[in-house]
Order: structure tokens, then C-alpha cells, then sequence
């Protein structure tokens, strides 16, 4: 696993840095799709891979107990009524999912937020970074050291 410099995520952190070990990283998305779902956060693999499937087997638990602990960040701190997680890298072939905060009244619900809006969202305030990044660290505490 190396990076690529032809990759958007191997030479951008891919959003506002909030947290990052040795494997992976979790970023705030910013501009139009954080305004519109609060907390939307990507949680990143450092190495530019493709697929889950291709990381060992200890990494690839590491990976989705940091995204688990992003989703349930964000439940504790923007309370929606639904997570939405996505991990497609169509455009973008490195690991990554998205950890999207979804309400019944926003924008494109229950289409997922790459389709066509379905009425006008309800505005809700966004989170902090500081914030996110507290309620990120007490999820975070409860894990194990990465491999």
C-alpha cells in the first residue's frame, strides 16, 4: 500500500483535519454538503487502497471501528434520525467512507445526498470542529491500540 500522487486523498487530507493515527484520518467535510448535513465527516485509510477487502485483516478492524466511532460521535452530537454510511471511491479509488448525519426534513431525504434535492432542507446549526472532534475523542478512547 503506497500513495499515489495522482490521487486527490493521498495529497489532500480530503476535508478539516480533526483526528489521524499511523492508519487513518477523519476529516469534516466543508462548503455546501457540511452546511446542509451537519457533522458530515469522511474517515479516510492513509494509503492509497482501493478496497476494504485488501487490507489485512487487523487494519481493516482498526478502519471500521474508527468509522463506527465517527457514526457514533455523531449521533451523541447533531442527534439525526438517521446515519447514512457510504464508501463507493467511483471517482476517487482511495478507501474512504462517508459518515453523512441525515434528518427526515433535510434537503434530499430519504434519496441519498448525491441525488436531486427533494425540497428545501431544514438549516441546523453545524457543529464545531472543537466540537466534533471532543465527542470523536471520547468515541475514539474505547478502542484498541491500532495494529
Amino acid at each position: 500500500m503506497a500513495t499515489n500522487t495522482d490521487c486527490e486523498l493521498c495529497a489532500n487530507p480530503g476535508g478539516d483535519l480533526l483526528w489521524e493515527d499511523g492508519l487513518c484520518r477523519v476529516v469534516r467535510v466543508t462548503g455546501p454538503e457540511g452546511n446542509a448535513f451537519p457533522g458530515f465527516c469522511r474517515v479516510v485509510w492513509r494509503q492509497h487502497v482501493a478496497e476494504m477487502s485488501a487490507l489485512p485483516i487487523p487494519h481493516a478492524h482498526h478502519f471500521a471501528d474508527v468509522v463506527l466511532a465517527t457514526e457514533r460521535a455523531l449521533r451523541q452530537l447533531v442527534q439525526p434520525d438517521k446515519i447514512n454510511l457510504a464508501s463507493l471511491g467511483n471517482l476517487v479509488p482511495h478507501l474512504h467512507w462517508h459518515v453523512i448525519p441525515r434528518w427526515k426534513d433535510d434537503s434530499h431525504f430519504p434519496a441519498p445526498i448525491w441525488a436531486k434535492p427533494q425540497r428545501r432542507g431544514v438549516a441546523r446549526p453545524v457543529p464545531t470542529s472543537a466540537r466534533l472532534l471532543a465527542a470523536l475523542q471520547a468515541e475514539l478512547s474505547t478502542l484498541n491500540e491500532p495494529p
